[in-house]
């Protein structure tokens, strides 16, 4: 029998601006791709787990992370993932971050630049596919990288308090980018929403 929508344990959150708001950097295809059908698709698969289950049901993406594993945890994880990621992106990107944020990049990495060629290096490089993290951890920020829908959620005390991911995955870029990582990585600063990143460090 047909399910409500109203009824389903999680539903697929809107994006915060409009599907060709990231043009040049992402297309509007990609959106359609990575939005309308993969993260999506991960909303409808956990919906269908669940369902019927009131003890998993009642548990929010962050608890179904931390309790379960398997084919759940990778469908609520992805979830959340993408649900950051999507965040992390703005329009039309300052390029750069305020001066409190700024300061604890250098403090971890030593300048900006020597930060994102960090990040970047580590991301263009990771085998297969997965994301790369920022976090606050110690009192200081680190990058964290892991395969397929890896997730500092797990266990923030030992992983870290994300702060900004970023999806390299193929079906991230491949639609514009085809194999080239780089090329998706390079326009990606673009599209940094940084002050995304530094309300996630204030908290």
């Amino acid at each position: 029998m047909f399910r409500s929508l109203c009824r389903l344990a999680h539903q697929l959150p809107s994006l915060p601006y409009k599907m060709e708001a990231l043009q040049p950097y992402m297309s509007v295809e990609t959106l359609e791709y990575h939005y309308g059908k993969h993260h999506a698709g991960y909303v409808q698969k956990l919906n269908q787990l669940i369902e019927g289950k009131a003890d998993l049901e009642k548990l929010s993406l962050e608890q179904l992370i931390q309790t379960q594993s398997g084919i759940i945890f990778n469908q609520a994880s992805q979830i959340w993932n993408h649900n950051f990621f999507w965040k992390c992106m703005i329009p039309n990107g300052k390029g750069a971050p305020s001066e409190i944020l700024r300061l604890e990049i250098e403090k971890s990495f030593g300048s900006l630049s020597k930060f994102k060629e960090t990040f970047s290096t580590m991301a263009a490089g990771h085998f297969g596919s997965g994301w790369i993290w920022l976090v606050w951890k110690n009192n200081r920020l680190e990058l964290l990288q892991g395969h397929d829908s890896y997730t500092p959620i797990q266990d923030q005390e030992q992983l870290g308090r994300p702060i900004l991911t970023c999806d390299v995955w193929e079906h991230a870029y491949y639609i514009d980018y085809r194999n080239s990582r780089p090329n998706y990585l390079n326009n990606w600063w673009n599209l940094v929403n940084w002050e995304f990143a530094e309300s996630n460090l204030k908290r």
